[in-house]
């Protein structure tokens, strides 16, 4: 039926690189069809996994750090909030009077700017700020504990102020 239809055989195929029907496509046809099949493959992958690489650059507090290792993953000190702190953009965290908070680096000034910390929020009633690594104006913290020494300069790295 559907052959009578559309006036064409079964063994005739749809090309659709030509966007005609034909008997045979040829080779050069067939090699762009590939070409083609694979372009939209990779354009398919790349979208599925554009969400998991989505985030932004942000300026630079700082161009060093000071920490306690030259990864910067071990805590430095606990620190006590004194003051609330709402954060600006998404390079810093928010904190709240009385909150702890796991201090892993500490930006070394630089003329203008501010003396920032990074850290991490500590304590069950704020789970959900729990492991978020941010930044922090350390004039309104007290240090309780130092754990180590932060004794190690390290260059930032524009990862240091990327933003999911």
């Amino acid at each position: 039926m559907f052959v009578q239809m559309f006036g064409f055989s079964i063994k005739d195929r749809h090309c659709w690189t030509c966007r005609a029907v034909e008997r045979c496509c040829s080779k050069e046809h067939r090699v762009k069809m590939t070409q083609r099949i694979c372009l939209v493959i990779l354009l398919l992958c790349l979208g599925l996994m554009y969400p998991l690489i989505t985030g932004i650059f942000m300026d630079k507090l700082a161009s060093k750090k000071m920490c306690a290792d030259d990864d910067c993953v071990y805590t430095i000190s606990l620190a006590r909030a004194e003051e609330d702190y709402n954060a600006p953009d998404c390079r810093f965290i928010n904190i709240k009077k009385g909150q702890l908070i796991y201090v892993y680096s500490k930006l070394v000034k630089e003329k203008e700017s501010g003396e920032f910390w990074a850290g991490s929020v500590y304590g069950e009633q704020y789970e959900d700020h729990m492991g978020t690594v941010g930044y922090f104006p350390s004039s309104l913290v007290s240090e309780q504990h130092v754990y180590q020494v932060a004794n190690k300069t390290v260059p930032t790295t524009d990862i240091d102020f990327f933003c999911e």
